[in-house]
């Protein structure tokens, strides 16, 4: 998934485990990624093989608590370090700058506070979205200049918090004028490896150098990138879905391709003509033997599941059959397990230039929800259900429980729908609680990614700011 808030930005300014009925185990989780900060919540979909997976329990079922950080901004990326504090990647309304922002999750009243700010260079839309926090506590993006950049924040002794660039990598000669990094992640032996629009795939070395390949004419990376224990890096682009590594000379290889059915055209409520779906590592034994994304086949989409390593198809399944048939985000994985929730007819009010036009040009917003198991005889499908989800929905395996956002409102949508925050029972599909959320239009989360942050709470990233639910 990529940030629709970024696009907005652009085209319109833009509980504890107590409780849980759980009757299986969650996981497991891929072992942690040691360039990376805390598991859960150093990326946006959670970890380097992007689970969206968390070992963090949410707010679960009781009453909630609501405040806003009002940040005239939209913040699809949220992340949270080592020392607890909140460092959100957002677009500023006015000028559309990307500016990094250093928050208290303790921040309790009415209304938030960022502690520090600091604007990056300005790039493409879709550049710079994807941002992770290293070991360090660092940001690491790579901003409008072409330049990798590891963003500190540090405290001086009067408590003023400032966010300075720790270090950069110019990556001008490796990144063609024109063109923006859209995906980035570490692999195990510190390579820092990024995906551009345009089909460039590359990784930086800790010593500082670049090496990079280039995709086939056509194809483009319009999600994040992923990477596994095995050092393997997952990068799905509008055609298809490919598996690297770095060989012996520390140069990117390329170990298999699959291609999928990306259907006659872009569907209303994608973002590009192609899978919407950053890759999943996931699976019963490692965490990461498997690998899965959604296609964009024309009358029903399929979930489809490769054996890490060899590209193996392992089995694919249709999903979102009671619901719209298309789906911009990643899947959740994990143990045997994938959660898919349909954006088939969300309202972005933009996309890319170069993404084409949707067939049909707009479509009811009708969600609906699809879990997936997979065993020894293939895929089966567990459950369907109607949620209409407005973010890209999280799992807790600590809590056993499914967070996420959902749309209030006609299925034609309107400014005027609603928003809860819900939970669901990932058993069955069953809704366990909604909780309204405060505003409108200007707290549309559009389809981002939500932070489960230590202490139980939920930070969602929305057109205007940040909402923290306790």
């Amino acid at each position: 998934m990529r940030s629709p808030l970024i696009l907005l930005a652009a085209g319109v300014l833009a509980l504890s485990a107590a409780g849980s009925a759980q009757a299986t185990p969650w996981g497991p989780l891929a072992p942690p990624n040691p360039h990376l900060g805390p598991v859960g919540t150093s990326t946006m979909h959670g970890d380097a093989g992007s689970s969206d997976a968390t070992p963090l329990a949410g707010p679960g079922l009781g009453p909630r608590a609501v405040s806003a950080y009002p940040l005239a901004s939209a913040c699809p990326t949220l992340l949270q370090g080592t020392d607890g504090l909140v460092v959100a990647l957002c677009t500023s309304i006015a000028g559309q700058r990307p500016t990094v922002h250093l928050l208290d999750p303790e921040v309790r009243g009415p209304i938030g506070y960022s502690l520090a700010a600091r604007e990056l260079a300005k790039g493409s839309l879709l550049g710079g979205v994807y941002a992770y926090l290293d070991d360090a506590d660092r940001l690491v993006a790579v901003d409008g200049d072409r330049e990798l950049v590891r963003v500190a924040h540090t405290r001086d002794t009067d408590g003023r918090w400032t966010l300075t660039i720790d270090d950069t990598v110019d990556l001008s000669a490796a990144i063609p004028p024109g063109d923006n990094v859209t995906g980035l992640v570490p692999d195990r032996s510190g390579n820092v490896w990024f995906a551009t629009g345009k089909g460039v795939v590359g990784l930086v070395t800790p010593a500082g150098a670049t090496e990079t390949l280039t995709l086939p004419a056509g194809e483009e990376v319009a999600n994040s990138i992923s990477s596994a224990p095995s050092g393997r890096v997952a990068v799905a682009t509008t055609h298809a879905i490919y598996e690297f590594r770095a060989d012996a000379a520390g140069r990117p290889e390329q170990l298999w391709r699959a291609a999928y059915d990306r259907g006659a055209a872009r569907k209303p409520g994608q973002l590009s003509w192609g899978t919407g779906s950053t890759p999943t590592y996931f699976g019963p034994d490692t965490g990461a033997e498997y690998l899965t994304i959604v296609d964009n086949a024309d009358d029903r989409v399929k979930v489809l599941i490769f054996r890490s390593g060899t590209g193996e198809s392992v089995c694919s399944r249709p999903v979102l059959t009671e619901g719209g048939a298309g789906s911009e985000n990643s899947p959740i994985g994990i143990g045997r397990s994938v959660f898919v929730a349909s954006t088939y007819g969300y309202p972005y009010p933009a996309v890319p230039e170069g993404a084409g036009p949707a067939v049909p040009a707009v479509a009811p917003f009708a969600g609906g929800m699809t879990r997936v198991d997979v065993d020894e005889s293939g895929c089966h499908t567990v459950w369907e259900n109607s949620v209409r989800s407005a973010a890209v929905p999280h799992l807790s395996v600590a809590d056993g429980r499914l967070y996420t956002v959902t749309r209030v409102g006609p299925q034609a949508t309107t400014p005027l729908d609603g928003y809860t925050f819900t939970v669901i029972d990932p058993e069955t599909g069953a809704v366990r609680s909604e909780s309204p959320l405060p505003g409108t239009i200007v707290d549309d989360p559009l389809q981002t990614s939500a932070l489960i942050a230590t202490g139980g709470r939920v930070f969602q990233g929305t057109i205007t700011g940040i909402l923290r639910i306790a």
